[in-house]
């Protein structure tokens, strides 16, 4: 196994515990309507999609502009959520 290969499996296993993560979080959402669950199983989906783009382009890595915006989003999504959350608790 190359290196390469090796690492475009280890990207795919990551994002499959990513999107285990997702489902986790969506879980909770339905039980609890909790907006902050809602965001974070947002949040994981698009650190999922950047994974993915991230094996399947050759060319990519993490300073990539889109995998670079993607991770963006998905962190600014938690920001979001944990201060909305704390204001709503204030």
């Amino acid at each position: 196994m190359s290196l390469l290969e090796a690492q475009e499996w280890l990207l795919g296993a990551v994002a499959l515990g990513t999107f285990a993560a997702g489902l986790f979080f969506l879980r909770f959402y339905k039980i609890t309507r909790d907006r902050l669950f809602l965001l974070f199983a947002c949040a994981f989906f698009v650190e999922v999609a950047s994974r993915i783009l991230m094996a399947l382009s050759a060319a990519a890595s993490e300073e990539h502009p889109v995998i670079y915006v993607l991770r963006l989003i998905s962190y600014g999504l938690i920001a979001f959520g944990v201060i909305q959350k704390n204001r709503d608790a204030g």
